[in-house]
């Protein structure tokens, strides 16, 4: 079986990834397939990396900057009460971050977002319409460019 997460990036770099947001210099920002989390995000590392200690250092501080305009632009759009940050990959050993909004009582009990039962999380009722998902990539793509140009 091959990397989901450059199986992903391969759809963005062909055109066929409907969830592509934009591409920095050492990722692609996309949103979530379902969004129970509205404004869920992630940023998934252009190199096969499976730990952060495993890049070079100055692409490694690079792409740990990049997450965090990512995170402030989602932070922004969405405006959430906390935002979440998971870099696991126990599933998919590809490094990406999953940038999840969080607002009270998003989840059962307080905790993380893996607290949701899963067929609640992936439920077809929190994919997007495609108006929805388009708004959403356009109004996250611009904040992330202003927040370039401002760092």
């Amino acid at each position: 079986m091959g990397c989901l997460v450059c199986e992903r990036i391969e759809t963005i770099k062909n055109g066929t990834n409907p969830y592509f947001v934009m591409e920095l210099e050492t990722g692609y920002v996309v949103m979530g397939d379902h969004q129970h989390f509205k404004g869920y995000a992630l940023f998934l590392c252009k190199e096969h990396a499976i730990e952060l200690h495993h890049l070079q250092e100055e692409y490694k501080l690079k792409y740990l900057k990049e997450m965090s305009i990512v995170a402030e632009a989602v932070y922004h759009v969405f405006k959430p009460e906390k935002l979440n940050y998971e870099l696991l990959g126990n599933g998919d050993t590809h490094l990406h971050w999953h940038i999840f909004p969080r607002v009270t009582g998003d989840t059962p009990t307080i905790g993380p977002v893996w607290r949701l039962p899963m067929e609640e999380m992936y439920s077809d009722s929190n994919r997007l319409s495609e108006d929805e998902l388009i708004c959403m990539k356009r109004e996250l793509k611009e904040e992330i460019e202003k927040l370039i140009q401002a760092h």
